[in-house]
């Protein structure tokens, strides 16, 4: 049975889990490191949001073949905010 003590420790793993998910703004770098020693990264720019708050998942467009995609990134992955300019 889950006492009071299992509830606080899955509720501080939500909010551990929420803190941790990807923001982005259009025009940020998406980079996606290789699972694969020697095997470059993927880079794309997010060109489109699906949600409001900057959560995944985002249209992307690929570095090298332009190629557009949906993408939930993984743990592999990070956002590289843009710079203003």
């Amino acid at each position: 049975m889950e006492g009071e003590d299992g509830r606080r420790a899955g509720t501080l793993l939500i909010q551990l889990i929420q803190e941790a998910t990807v923001k982005a703004t259009v025009g940020d770098k998406l980079i996606v490191e290789s699972a694969h020693d020697g095997a470059p990264r993927k880079i794309g720019f997010i060109i489109e949001l699906r949600h409001e708050d900057g959560s995944p998942p985002y249209v992307v467009r690929w570095e090298g073949d332009e190629h557009e995609s949906l993408v939930f990134p993984g743990p592999d992955a990070h956002v590289m905010p843009s710079v203003p300019g």
